[in-house]
């Protein structure tokens, strides 16, 4: 795949720490952050913020800034997203913005610019929406869905199917490898046959059912560039939303159990895969706010101690 986003959320940042995680990246979300719901106990009131999607696009004001519920007309139908900072977030799915205020934007475009954790939020209010827009009807019966109260969930009022919004678990490594006598370590990166081919990557792909995160990187590292890992570690996670809704990416390091063996791509999803040292990276990186980026870094930083 192209690494290209319930409860409380952590959120691996640029700089993180955590014990046990051999190059850190954890980093919790901070008290009274972003908390993720689905309460709708109370209306939405004029001051809490507003994510109106429109297609796979977030309006937002001309500002970048997030809307409040006051800007949109009254008779709009909301859908609770969670809060920010204690502040209650609307999301709603719009047909059109003419005659809105502010800009629509993808995510990619906003998680470049906003700080942790809008961007969580953002993903959400995308993730949220474009799920309710595409499971509206009951795949067993074919009725019309309902709200769970209190749930990101669903349920056929005839039969009775439960539907919950799903996640999509990838996951993604950084493989490391010992250079030369006298040089630094070496990562692995590749290039993706599709999406943003010009750029340098990670290895990743998404989980099948019945599979351990751990089993997928095996899988993947073997399937995709014919590498034997170990020392396998957990990094941290990110929603991501441009994959789908429901994407979530989970980061791994590893080193290449034979320091000698070379890459050799499938040819399907990978066109290229080269081993790098960490003071000569290619300068066509993912973007800063990807957790690919984040891992890439912390791999550099650790590589210099």
């Amino acid at each position: 795949m192209t690494d290209q986003p319930a409860g409380p959320t952590t959120v691996a940042q640029p700089g993180g720490s955590a014990s046990g995680t051999p190059l850190g990246g954890i980093t919790p979300a901070p008290p009274g952050g972003f908390l993720p719901g689905a309460d709708r106990s109370r209306p939405p009131g004029p001051g809490d913020l507003a994510l109106p999607v429109t297609g796979a696009k977030l309006l937002t004001g001309v500002d970048g800034q997030l809307l409040r519920v006051a800007d949109l007309p009254a008779d709009t139908e909301w859908v609770p997203l969670g809060t920010l900072d204690g502040v209650p977030a609307w999301g709603t799915d719009l047909s059109t913005t003419d005659d809105l205020p502010g800009r629509a934007r993808g995510w990619a475009s906003l998680a470049a610019e906003v700080p942790e954790p809008h961007a969580t939020l953002a993903g959400r209010a995308l993730a949220v929406l474009t799920w309710r827009r595409t499971h509206r009807w009951c795949g067993a019966c074919r009725a019309e869905l309902t709200d769970r109260p209190g749930e990101t969930a669903r349920q056929c009022p005839d039969c009775g199917l439960y539907v919950p919004m799903q996640l999509s678990a990838a996951v993604l490594v950084a493989i490391t490898r010992p250079g030369p006598p006298g040089h630094v370590d070496e990562l692995l990166l590749v290039r993706h046959a599709t999406g943003p081919t010009g750029l340098w990557a990670l290895v990743a792909g998404f989980v099948e059912a019945g599979e351990t995160l751990e089993a997928a990187v095996h899988r993947e590292v073997g399937e995709e560039v014919g590498l034997p890992v170990d020392r396998l570690a957990y990094f941290g996670s990110q929603p991501w939303a441009i994959s789908g809704p429901g994407v979530l990416l989970a980061g791994f390091t590893a080193r290449a159990a034979d320091p000698h063996a070379e890459p050799v791509v499938d040819g399907r999803e990978l066109t290229r895969a080269q081993w790098f040292g960490l003071d000569a990276l290619p300068a066509q990186l993912p973007p800063a706010y990807s957790i690919s980026r984040w891992l890439i870094d912390a791999t550099v930083t650790a590589g210099r101690r």
